[in-house]
C-alpha cells in the first residue's frame, strides 16, 4: 500500500476542512438568526451572533390561542402523524416486501414495477383525487388522514428497500425454524424481522422525515390553526409584508433537532441498511 506524504495528508484534510466549512455556513447563519434578537436579515462575513438571545425562541415555542399551548398542539400533530406514517410504512412495506422476495406469483414483476413507477410522481400529482378521498371519508383536517398521504409516498420506496434487503437474508434460516415448528409468521416475526433491523431503521427514518419536513400536502389538507404540522407553522412567518426571520430561524432549529437525534441514534445502522441490499449474497 502506497504511503501518503505529509503534505498530501494536509492537503486532504484541507480540503475537507473548506468543504465542511461551505456546507455549514448557511446552517450556522441560520443560528445566527435564531439567536440573535430582531427580525432583521442582518448581512455581515461572519455568521456568529454579535448579541445572545433566547427571545425568539420564547416567541415560537411560547405561541397561545384562546384554547391554549398552540405550538404544543401543532408539535404534537407534526409527532403524531410521522410517527403514525413510519409505523404504516414500516407494517406494510416489511409485509409486501417480504411476499415479494420469497414468493412468485402471476404478476409479481409488473407489482414490482409499479412500486417503481409510483416514484417517478412528486404526491402533489395526487393531491386534487387525495382531497376528494379525504373529503368523502371524512379525513380533512385529520391527522390520521394526513399519515395515510404521506404513506402512499413512503410505502412504495420502503418496499423497494427491504425487498433488496429480505433478497440478501438466506432462506436457510427459514426452513431451520419451519422445521423447529415456528409458523410462517413466527418465522418472519422472530427471524427475518430481527435480522432486518438495520434495513428497517432507514425506512422508519425515511417515512419519518416525509411527513415531518413535508409542507405543500399538509398546508393544503390542514385548513384549522390548530391541525397545522410545524412546517405550515413555519409558512406563517412569511407573508406578503415581511418575514420575521428571527422567528423563522427558531423554527427551523426546533424543526430540525428531532430529525438530528434519530440520525444520531441511528447512524449505526444506516451504511448496513442503505447498502446490504444493493447485492445479493
Amino acid at each position: 500500500m502506497r504511503s501518503v506524504k505529509p503534505w498530501q495528508s494536509a492537503l486532504i484534510h484541507l480540503s475537507i476542512l473548506i468543504i465542511v466549512a461551505a456546507v455549514l455556513y448557511p446552517v450556522l447563519w441560520v443560528v445566527k438568526m435564531a439567536f440573535e434578537p430582531g427580525q432583521s436579515f442582518s448581512a455581515g462575513g461572519v455568521p456568529w451572533p454579535s448579541e445572545w438571545s433566547l427571545d425568539n425562541f420564547a416567541t415560537v415555542v411560547l405561541t397561545a390561542d384562546s384554547d391554549g399551548w398552540l405550538f404544543g398542539r401543532q408539535l404534537l400533530n407534526s409527532v403524531v402523524v410521522s410517527v403514525t406514517t413510519a409505523l404504516i410504512g414500516v407494517t406494510l412495506s416489511a409485509t409486501a416486501a417480504y411476499a415479494l422476495s420469497r414468493w412468485s406469483f402471476p404478476g409479481k414483476d409488473r407489482t414490482i414495477s409499479a412500486f417503481l413507477v409510483t416514484q417517478m410522481f412528486p404526491g402533489v400529482v395526487m393531491l386534487i383525487p387525495l382531497y376528494i378521498l379525504l373529503d368523502g371519508v371524512g379525513l380533512l383536517d385529520n391527522q390520521l388522514g394526513l399519515a395515510l398521504v404521506y404513506s402512499t409516498t413512503s410505502v412504495p420506496f420502503s418496499v423497494w428497500m427491504l425487498k433488496g434487503y429480505f433478497d440478501t437474508i438466506p432462506t436457510a434460516l427459514e426452513e431451520a425454524a419451519l422445521l423447529d415448528g415456528c409458523t410462517r409468521w413466527q418465522t418472519f416475526r422472530w427471524v427475518i424481522f430481527p435480522l432486518a433491523r438495520p434495513a428497517l431503521a432507514v425506512v422508519s427514518l425515511f417515512s419519518f422525515m416525509t411527513a415531518w419536513n413535508e409542507f405543500i400536502l399538509a398546508a393544503t389538507l390542514m385548513s384549522d390553526e390548530r391541525s397545522f404540522t410545524l412546517p405550515v407553522v413555519l409558512q406563517r412567518f412569511v407573508d406578503n409584508y415581511g418575514t420575521e426571520w428571527g422567528n423563522f430561524a427558531a423554527g427551523s432549529v426546533i424543526v430540525s433537532l428531532p430529525v438530528m437525534i434519530l440520525f444520531f441514534m441511528l447512524q449505526k445502522h444506516f451504511v448496513e441498511g442503505l447498502t446490504a441490499g444493493s447485492v445479493k449474497g
